[in-house]
């Protein structure tokens, strides 16, 4: 992965203001992957992207991640912390040009293909996602020789296509179950990585501007000119506008 200079990343967080959380999560996923074209990024397999923003944020941020939950039982808030390395490893999955599961069972041999942000988006309003989504992504199906259709898949081999996605993209569904302190109950909550990693960002580019600001006022530099020093020095700058 390309670190991404100071100068790119407040590009990206500009561009995303005023977006949905499914174009932010795209901007993210841009630059973690500036390798891909970008218009084959919303057919990345979902478990895919999610490695591929955890990768994002322990460049920018690091392995720790501080998180806020409330209990579902007894309502009192839990602190903790999560390792972002120890997440990504255990995502799994394939990569995109590994996309397509084979189930074979009672007679029938089919191809379905790992399910990408875009088709969660397509069939997010249908009256039947589940069916929109297993007839948009199956590759082929057949019983016996002859083809068929994703409406005459019986519901057990369905079941064992929504087997073989879960265990081939695994990341696809990061959900955590913690345990509350005071009452002991479970509450188990999804990690929405993009959007954990946007609120990041979005308090890092608003505390750089300041900075930027401050310095310019200061020394008359220009912003590319600030933004071009490391982190350190620019503190160190601070530090002394401060003293005067």
């Amino acid at each position: 992965m390309v670190i991404t200079g100071a100068a790119e990343l407040l590009s990206t967080w500009e561009a995303g203001i005023g977006e949905a959380p499914v174009g932010r999560a795209l901007l993210l996923h841009r630059t973690a992957r500036p390798d891909i074209d970008a218009g084959r990024l919303p057919s990345v397999p979902v478990g895919e992207r999610e490695a591929d923003l955890f990768a994002l944020r322990r460049a920018l941020f690091g392995e720790r991640m501080q998180v806020r939950l409330a209990c579902v039982a007894c309502g009192e808030d839990m602190e903790f912390e999560l390792d972002a390395g120890d997440l990504a490893g255990s995502l799994g999955g394939r990569s995109s040009a590994e996309s397509v599961v084979r189930v074979q069972q009672d007679g029938w041999d089919v191809e379905f293909r790992l399910p990408g942000v875009a088709d969660l988006t397509a069939v997010a309003r249908s009256r039947d996602p589940r069916e929109a989504l297993l007839t948009r992504c199956l590759v082929s199906a057949v019983r016996d020789g002859a083809a068929a259709t994703a409406g005459e898949l019986p519901a057990p081999v369905q079941r064992r296509i929504a087997e073989a996605v879960e265990a081939a993209d695994p990341g696809a569904d990061l959900a955590l179950n913690v345990a509350c302190p005071e009452c002991g109950q479970a509450t188990r909550a999804e990690l929405d990585i993009a959007s954990y990693l946007w609120t990041e960002l979005d308090a890092w580019a608003r505390d750089v501007l300041l900075d930027v600001h401050l310095l310019a006022t200061a020394y008359g530099w220009s912003e590319p000119e600030i933004l071009a020093l490391s982190p350190l020095r620019r503190r160190y700058y601070l530090e002394l506008c401060a003293d005067v």
